[in-house]
């Protein structure tokens, strides 16, 4: 029975924006979920062992490079076996958090699970949040490097190709800083489309997925 593969990244816990928006999409789907919290159980840094290990014959392994592989090996079974994607990714110093970047960097193996993809076409939903706005006419536009990054990494063709949906609730350091106050009504509305975007989302993709 293939499942949901969720993948929380944010350091916040409850309090992150980013989880309490997948919460939403969540409560929408009817199947089973593997959930992966990289926060509170962060997967190592690929290593030259990690490196060396997916071009070394695994008979000639030395105890670093089986360990490092085996871990490889639980994480990409973890991903080729799910059906749809759930990732919680919030903006961290205009990029990704590290313990996201460290497991994309564990399971993008060339031929594995990229070029080809055998994941190409699911599902995937993105919920990237921010504290402040970076789209057009924004100050920052122009400074969010993590939704193109993720986009192009889980999306694009020639990576692993899934079908991404982007979710992005923006402003949520209106509430506390007062400096931003001014903004507070932008990040209610943007927090309400967030949560009925994600609820949307968890209805489209089970149905499709369930057919």
């Amino acid at each position: 029975m293939s499942y949901l593969l969720h993948i929380d990244s944010s350091a916040l816990g409850e309090a992150s924006v980013s989880r309490q928006v997948a919460q939403s999409f969540l409560e929408g789907w009817d199947g089973k979920v593997v959930h992966r919290d990289l926060a509170a159980a962060p997967v190592p840094h690929l290593t030259a062992a990690g490196i060396t290990a997916r071009v070394t014959d695994p008979a000639r392994h030395t105890d670093e490079q089986a360990a490092a592989a085996a871990l490889q090996d639980e994480l990409i079974e973890e991903f080729l076996g799910a059906r749809a994607y759930l990732f919680t990714v919030p903006m961290y110093n205009l990029s990704m958090p590290s313990v996201f970047k460290a497991w994309l960097d564990q399971i993008m193996v060339f031929g594995r699970t990229f070029k080809p993809s055998p994941a190409a076409g699911r599902p995937a939903v993105l919920i990237s949040s921010r504290g402040g706005s970076y789209g057009p006419g924004a100050p920052n536009h122009g400074l969010d490097y993590v939704v193109p990054t993720t986009e192009a990494v889980l999306g694009h063709e020639s990576q692993l190709g899934l079908d991404v949906a982007t979710v992005v609730p923006e402003m949520t350091m209106a509430p506390h800083a007062p400096s931003l106050a001014e903004f507070l009504p932008v990040h209610e509305a943007s927090m309400a489309d967030a949560h009925d975007r994600s609820r949307e989302l968890a209805a489209t993709i089970a149905t499709a997925t369930a057919a």
